[in-house]
């Protein structure tokens, strides 16, 4: 029996089990190593979508990782925000996803725009993504500091997070906002989080401009949710960008890995999905684009690769 066998099977089983909505285990860690129990595992890649995973590719916990948005990563590698000095991220590659932050809310809140909630001190009541360690939970902190209050200062003066499973336009959350029980939903996922809003009648808060700056310094990026994609809209919302899913590792992984991994994604492309139709991108998955933000250099070895295969020039 080839040597291979028993983790091809394993691999095999755990892409299934992933695949499925119905199943609890999407998000997968993968150790790997050569033949033969005394030697270390001498890689280990991480299937998450949260911040996290950047303190665990720092400290050594694991050589490759993934986050959505690319922003977070940003952060991470410029030493502001949450970092207090900069970590040593490097990117392999960044899938395609184009998204926005949007702050939808009742229309009687009297709101106008989203710094108004800590001027006016309104109690909000608002549903959150429900998993805790979301970069919707990390962003929106940020995103509070620089309009001028915090997640604590509206739990203050009355106001409320509500954490619930699903997507913007989930039907528990959506249900939930029908009956009053919340006023607001916050997240990412713009496309959605707009269908519902105009399934409700719900008001869109855009950010002003001195805000964004705050949040552009960080290393954030501006985001524009269009009013030519939602007619309904009077004009553009200005807000802040969830794009991107950046593939990561530290900036000391070892060029044969990461060449090693860049050989995988290019052999596997048209069996990974992504958000858009056919294999993988990767022609546009190693520069910067507005779908693909990339404030991180990437790591040499995978320079180098893209660069062999003729998607960098």
């Amino acid at each position: 029996m080839p040597v291979e066998t028993r983790s091809k099977l394993v691999l095999e089983v755990a892409a299934e089990l992933v695949a499925h909505e119905d199943k609890p285990w999407r998000q997968a860690m993968v150790f790997i190593r050569d033949q033969g129990a005394e030697n270390p595992w001498s890689a280990r890649l991480f299937g998450t979508d949260t911040p996290g995973g950047i303190d665990q590719v720092a400290n050594g916990e694991c050589d490759l990782a993934i986050i959505n948005p690319s922003g977070p990563l940003t952060l991470a590698y410029r030493g502001t925000g949450p970092y207090k000095q900069p970590v040593p991220v490097r990117v392999i590659t960044c899938i395609p996803s184009y998204d926005q932050f949007a702050f939808n809310v009742h229309p009687d809140t009297g709101l106008n725009d989203f710094e108004e909630i800590g001027e006016k001190r309104v109690p909000l009541r608002i549903s959150v993504r429900g998993q805790q360690d979301h970069s919707v939970h990390f962003m929106l902190r940020h995103i509070m500091q620089a309009a001028g209050f915090s997640w604590e200062d509206l739990e203050g003066w009355g106001g409320k997070f509500v954490f619930q499973p699903g997507m913007p336009n989930n039907p528990g959350r959506v249900a939930s906002y029908q009956k009053r029980e919340v006023n607001a939903i916050f997240d990412e996922a713009v496309g959605l989080a707009m269908q519902a809003a105009e399934a409700n009648g719900m008001k869109t808060l855009p950010l002003r401009e001195s805000t964004v700056k705050k949040l552009e310094a960080m290393g954030y990026r501006r985001g524009i949710i269009e009013a030519k994609d939602y007619p309904w809209l009077k004009s553009d919302i200005l807000s802040i960008d969830f794009s991107g899913w950046p593939v990561y590792c530290h900036e000391n992984t070892p060029d044969d890995l990461v060449t090693a991994i860049c050989e995988g994604l290019e052999e596997r492309k048209d069996r990974i999905p992504w958000q858009g139709e056919g294999p993988l991108p990767l022609e546009r998955m190693c520069f910067d684009t507005p779908e693909g933000p990339l404030d991180v250099p990437l790591h040499p070895a995978a320079e180098r690769f893209w660069r062999a295969r003729g998607y960098l020039r």
